[in-house]
């Protein structure tokens, strides 16, 4: 394949949604989906056009056919995938919810053949991409993959193409809230563009505004943060301006799950593109706005076309 547009990393599950509401003791149907914030952003910038390069383990199991199927036939670049012949695939239990409260949710992924991806991943071909996208998940995952997360970033940067960074923090995974904290500051200090939710970044600075939070990370070397706002919808600071952008209204949130992917892939997809800061959020609040619409974590995510549909009949963000 050509040279990718992005490169992302982590570790896709396969995940069994209930296909009723309730406890999930007590569910006995479920039907077999894909999970991971990391493919998730990969799969919404592959569905907007980008060549996307996607780099994991899976499995040598049903589920890793599954999982590997399942992002290929999404459009991504797979050949980085590596099939582990010793560790099984990640998955998860989730259950149904219809009014936008937060679903219950079960991990299988301790030993997965994704926690031990490590710097023996790396290669030329994968540095070319022009963008890198990471996520304070796989660092969580083992001491190889907090490793590998440190090198690609550092890389990318140091090389010239830039980086997209979004904590996603998950205090479950990693061995204390002082290591997730110094970890994740470390990896965002790496990064062009900081992508933290409000709480996150209110818990990873000391700082409680927005723009506050913002300045810590432009301090360190960032370009640009943005802070998601929930239903408020998100705040932008650079070196030079800063602005609110309102959320997009819904008249029915179904599942939170996914839309700050969703946020995401909308704001890497528009500044890849070399639209302004203020565009790129409000893309972002509408690919988030979708997602919770939506049941399910990526089924929310617009191809090109739907985009473009929008775009045409969306009034324009004034630039500051």
């Amino acid at each position: 394949m050509s040279k990718p547009d992005v490169l992302s990393f982590g570790e896709t599950m396969a995940m069994l949604v209930a296909e009723h509401t309730g406890e999930l003791a007590q569910v006995g149907q479920f039907h077999k989906r894909i999970a991971g914030a990391d493919s998730n952003v990969a799969i919404g910038l592959a569905r907007l056009g980008f060549n996307v390069a996607w780099l994991s383990r899976v499995g040598a199991d049903s589920f890793g056919r599954f999982v590997l199927n399942t992002l290929q036939t999404e459009g991504l670049d797979c050949q980085h995938v590596e099939i582990d012949p010793q560790h099984p695939t990640g998955f998860q239990l989730k259950s149904r919810v219809d009014d936008g409260s937060d679903p219950q949710v079960e991990y299988f992924r301790r030993g997965s053949a994704a926690s031990h991806l490590s710097l023996d991943a790396l290669s030329a071909p994968l540095l070319s991409a022009r963008h890198l996208h990471a996520t304070g998940i796989p660092p969580a995952l083992s001491d190889s993959c907090n490793a590998l997360s440190f090198e690609l970033m550092k890389s990318m940067r140091a090389a010239g193409n830039s980086v997209s960074f979004d904590p996603n923090l998950r205090p479950s995974l990693w061995a204390s809230e002082q290591k997730m904290i110094r970890d994740i500051n470390a990896l965002a200090a790496h990064a062009h563009w900081v992508l933290p939710g409000l709480s996150e970044g209110q818990l990873l600075t000391g700082y409680d505004d927005p723009s506050d939070i913002a300045a810590f990370y432009l301090d360190q070397g960032a370009e640009a943060v943005v802070i998601k706002l929930g239903a408020k919808g998100a705040f932008y600071r650079t070196a030079r301006t800063e602005e609110f952008i309102p959320a997009v209204p819904v008249s029915r949130v179904i599942d939170t799950v996914g839309a700050g992917d969703g946020f995401a892939v909308g704001v890497i997809s528009a500044l890849l593109e070399n639209l302004g800061f203020a565009q790129a959020v409000q893309r972002g609040n509408w690919i988030g706005s979708r997602a919770v619409q939506s049941r399910g974590d990526m089924e929310g995510l617009p191809t090109r076309a739907e985009l473009t549909r929008h775009t045409t009949h969306a009034e324009p963000v004034p630039t500051p």
